[in-house]
């Protein structure tokens, strides 16, 4: 049993009817409660954590008393995974290792939380991609069928449900990255925009695959995705890719979504999304998440820029990190947006360490009070 920190929030609505209603730009009685989760480094240099043996992002939502929320997804890239195998050792401090993705890398041998240097993808070329894609990315692979009793069991009646939940539509370019490595993606875009195409392609059908298995048996509030395409200058593809190869998979996404009633999509995009917004919008996502505020913009900017926009985080961790009078200041200008609705404020990524314990909670508190209507 977890002890909280905090108790959850009350309230006349249920979560999943704050949830639903905030993001139809309809009156709530607050805002609907959740954060995006933590550096792991903030599991041993909280004392808070550390005192009440949190170790994850999962208890750390109930330690904090959160609005659940919850999702369902499948198998929609590359399964089977590669084994994970430790090839050799650099120096001291360093290890050249496979990862599950099949990638060659090089990695600090602590495991602390860092971004991997890339040595070598297992596609460079058209003929490995269709090699790796029969062998691991079948559609029809037995491993790809969902358990919806499963699922059932475990979210329950939808009737009954008072959380919202949400559907996995995967990622029709971000886990290519993943897979290709930032420069290999470059490269494809120029130099084999056939493979780069009919990867995309590929994730775009396994995706269609795993929804057409559940999209019958749930009452689902919204649907997710990831992406990771941009950092602080922009897409890391021209916004040409998106609106001439990827408009069209989120549309045929999006029109499966929309003949079930699901009309909120979001993806998680870090970086300056706003070159490819115009195609996200158009194919059908119509809300960005955890939006990183350095990298882009406030939210308030966006929302009033592109009508039918949401945005789910945009609370600008930099300023968490300044202490009270930077942390209201800053909550103060995202008030209009949270009482307009179609905005759910939370840390705009998970929340690093040099945030003081003893800020973040209070800046929980203070969510509460300006945010409760």
């Amino acid at each position: 049993m977890i002890k909280q920190i905090r108790k959850p929030w009350g309230g006349v609505l249920t979560p999943r009817e704050r949830f639903v209603r905030q993001m139809h730009y309809q009156p709530v009685d607050r805002t609907f409660n959740m954060e995006f989760g933590y550096w792991d480094e903030n599991f041993y240099l909280w004392r808070m954590f550390r005192d009440n043996g949190i170790k994850n992002n999962a208890e750390a939502d109930v330690f904090f008393g959160f609005d659940p929320i919850r999702g369902i997804g499948g198998s929609v890239f590359m399964d089977p995974l590669f084994e994970e195998v430790i090839l050799r050792r650099k120096d001291e401090k360093t290890i050249i290792m496979q990862n599950k993705d099949g990638l060659i890398v090089e990695r600090p041998d602590d495991q602390h939380s860092t971004i991997s240097r890339y040595l070598k993808s297992p596609v460079t070329t058209m003929d490995e991609w269709q090699k790796l894609k029969r062998e691991r990315f079948d559609v029809h692979a037995p491993s790809r069928l969902v358990d919806v009793s499963r699922y059932r069991r475990i979210h329950g009646p939808d009737a009954e449900r008072t959380y919202p939940l949400g559907v996995s539509c995967g990622s029709m370019i971000g886990r290519i990255r993943d897979l290709l490595t930032f420069e290999g993606l470059c490269y494809a875009y120029y130099d084999d925009p056939e493979m780069l195409e009919d990867m995309v392609e590929t994730c775009c059908r396994l995706v269609l695959h795993f929804l057409d298995q559940v999209l019958d048996h749930f009452d689902f509030d919204f649907a997710s995705g990831w992406e990771d395409i941009c950092f602080k200058n922009g897409p890391i593809l021209p916004p040409a890719f998106f609106e001439d190869v990827l408009r069209p998979r989120y549309e045929r996404i999006h029109r499966k979504l929309s003949d079930h009633g699901i009309d909120i999509w979001y993806t998680d995009c870090d970086g300056d999304v706003r070159p490819i917004l115009p195609a996200f919008m158009a194919g059908g996502i119509n809300c960005l998440f955890p939006f990183e505020v350095n990298s882009c913009a406030h939210p308030g900017e966006l929302l009033d820029q592109h009508v039918g926009l949401r945005i789910m985080g945009g609370v600008d961790k930099m300023e968490l990190a300044k202490g009270p009078q930077a942390i209201d200041a800053y909550l103060a200008t995202l008030l209009p947006y949270v009482r307009r609705g179609g905005y759910i404020p939370f840390c705009d990524h998970r929340c690093p360490p040099n945030v003081k314990e003893e800020d973040y909670l209070y800046y929980l508190d203070q969510k509460r009070k300006l945010f409760t209507f």
